[in-house]
């Protein structure tokens, strides 16, 4: 596997300009609510990742297999089923948060929103900083 380039890499797009292009509706109006949110709650820039993604920050992985590359640090797809944050590192126990959160699905370090008025943006924000801190600690990344 080692030598694979990665799929998902950052692109020239602008993530405002690709919000703005999405079809009008809450879906929409989320997108940009979260675009801020996050810019606000990182500190960060953010940069499209592959064609859907809009990611904050970067940092460098290699598996056991030797397989190596980059990806973001935390960022959020929107979806047209629904809002994906890319926020909780997957050896990291977030149950406590997620029962405070409120209607979310998870996947291994995906959270699923159908729209942000289901959740607590407070819960949110403490998993998204403690996701992005505990990538600074365990891996090499970058602030762009």
């Amino acid at each position: 596997m080692a030598g694979k380039e990665a799929k998902t890499k950052p692109t020239a797009i602008s993530p405002a300009d690709y919000i703005a292009a999405m079809e009008d509706g809450p879906r929409k109006t989320d997108a940009a609510t979260a675009l801020a949110w996050m810019t606000k709650i990182t500190g960060l820039k953010p940069k499209m990742w592959g064609p859907s993604m809009i990611g904050y920050g970067r940092y460098a992985y290699t598996y056991d297999s030797g397989h190596s590359g980059e990806a973001m640090l935390t960022g959020f797809s929107p979806r047209k089923a629904n809002l994906v944050f890319y926020a909780m590192p997957g050896t990291r126990d977030y149950s406590a948060e997620l029962a405070r959160l409120g209607k979310h699905k998870t996947g291994k370090s995906c959270l699923y929103i159908n729209k942000l008025a289901d959740i607590d943006m407070d819960v949110l924000a403490e998993i998204v900083r403690d996701g992005v801190a505990h990538m600074r600690r365990n891996y090499q990344s970058w602030d762009e």
